[in-house]
């Protein structure tokens, strides 16, 4: 497949998917936990109690929390580049910032860098596992529907 066409199913997939994140971001309405944290004591369960204070290593979004809009967006790419790859061996990926002169970052597969991603996202405190895992299986799915349309299926 050309590079134009590859990136071009992988435009379309990721703006498919963050139009379905955001779907059911807004249906859901999920809390983030920084709230529930700091309403543990509000939530109707008497073994959480409140942690006035507690704040995210990342800034919280302003938007609902469930599903992981970062990781269905990295699943998707992922995905994307594992069916072009189509079993073959994935060549190293790697990126660098601006900010960081000199700094390279890298992952051995789409996946890895799907799963870091996902990984960050519970660390930074701003999304729970559970969010994570549903936004890379949307992703994965994602990516497998634009492979389909793009192929006529």
């Amino acid at each position: 497949m050309s590079n134009a066409r590859l990136l071009a199913i992988a435009a379309q997939a990721m703006d498919d998917a963050i139009v379905s994140v955001f779907e059911a971001k807004y249906h859901y309405r999920f809390w983030r936990p920084e709230t529930a944290i700091a309403n543990g004591d509000a939530d109707g369960n008497d073994a959480t109690q409140a942690v006035a204070g507690w704040a995210s290593f990342i800034p919280a979004p302003m938007h609902p929390e469930y599903p992981c809009a970062h990781c269905i967006v990295s699943a998707t790419l992922a995905g994307v580049i594992e069916r072009e790859l189509n079993g073959s061996p994935s060549p190293r990926l790697s990126t660098t910032s601006a900010a960081l002169p000199g700094v390279e970052h890298s992952w051995e597969t789409p996946r890895a860098f799907a799963q870091e991603v996902s990984e960050s996202r519970i660390a930074g405190g701003i999304h729970y596992r559970n969010s994570t895992e549903v936004g890379q299986a949307m992703g994965a799915r994602v990516a497998e529907l634009a492979f389909e349309r793009a192929l006529g299926k």
